[in-house]
């Protein structure tokens, strides 16, 4: 069972979770149209504001990388090359769209971001869309497209720079969805959610993500191949960012940057002792005592979509400490 749509969290659907139809995203309240990019909502006085938006590969001007997007706003039908993608009139900020995220924009409300399949494949799910979290609006600026129009002439766009919320802001405590369930649906003051002050960190996050990548592997390791199982006959693994997701690294918590590994493999990786390499090849960086006990190269099952600049990324990271390390000595 879910909410009401409302600005914010939904209740009864978690961060990461992939929803296989555009249909299904509607059902779930966490948007307003079936083919829409920018979802509507009337606010409490009555004027339209924006709640929502989807990722899927819509604009040329679009970049997305996680953590900021610049969102390109949207166009009557008309003014839009089906095919190509590319503008043949000027954006306004009078179209309905555009003018309701733009108040989202003033008001400060969150805005929930859904990826769509088409669109970035280092964020993007394989199949289907998900439910990435809550992004606030920086900035609403008039921008002009990297695309000139049909006759050579510049395209005034409406463009807009979201900034992810922390962490602790990505989803209800459950004190919060507990009072929400008291309440009852559609009964709870629609709020801009505040800052809250985190008092452990987690070291492993059992995400969505990393749950749906654990069970692709079935618990085994894709870079030892062990598979841990308790007296309880039940695998033990843990999802393993390839680029971390805290500060300075920023990673996402997407499939195309978790690996499934055991505890010893996953410790490795964070230290630096193993890399992937191009290849997904293993790659040992600081050996382990006794023989060799990782693959040649690493597990890898099809719908995995494990995107190589994560490994880059990896690899880089860990070239460059050891350059630092090297000219301090």
């Amino acid at each position: 069972m879910t909410s009401e749509r409302v600005v914010g969290h939904i209740v009864g659907t978690g961060l990461g979770s992939v929803l296989r139809r555009r249909r299904d995203v509607f059902d779930a309240h966490l948007h307003s149209d079936l083919q829409r990019g920018i979802s509507k909502l009337k606010d409490s006085d009555g004027a339209y504001v924006s709640d929502a938006i989807v990722l899927n590969g819509g604009y040329l001007d679009d970049d997305d990388s996680w953590h900021e997007i610049l969102y390109t706003g949207a166009s009557p039908a008309v003014d839009r090359d089906p095919q190509t993608k590319q503008l043949k009139a000027d954006q306004s900020w009078s179209y309905a769209d555009n003018a309701a995220l733009k108040l989202s924009f003033e008001r400060g409300y969150p805005i929930r971001i859904l990826r769509g399949h088409e669109g970035d494949a280092r964020y993007s799910p394989r199949e289907g869309y998900r439910y990435d979290g809550l992004y606030r609006i920086t900035q609403a600026r008039t921008g002009t497209s990297v695309t000139p129009g049909l006759s050579g002439e510049p395209i005034a766009i409406c463009q807009f720079v979201l900034e992810r919320l922390q962490e602790s802001d990505q989803e209800p405590t459950a004190v919060e969805s507990a009072l929400v369930e008291l309440a009852g649906f559609g009964e709870v003051e629609e709020r801009v959610p505040e800052t809250r002050t985190l008092q452990v960190q987690r070291v492993i996050r059992d995400t969505a993500a990393a749950r749906r990548i654990k069970d692709l592997y079935g618990g085994q390791c894709q870079v030892c191949g062990i598979r841990l199982v308790g007296a309880h006959e039940q695998p033990y693994c843990e999802g393993a960012h390839l680029k971390p997701l805290g500060a300075p690294h920023k990673g996402p918590d997407v499939e195309p940057n978790i690996l499934c590994l055991c505890p010893n493999c996953h410790v490795r990786l964070d230290l630096g002792a193993i890399s992937i390499g191009e290849d997904w090849s293993v790659i040992e960086r600081v050996s382990s005592t006794g023989p060799r006990t990782t693959l040649p190269h690493i597990l890898l099952k099809k719908g995995h979509g494990l995107h190589p600049a994560y490994a880059t990324y990896q690899r880089d990271w860990w070239d460059s400490v050891e350059r630092g390390r090297a000219e301090s000595s």
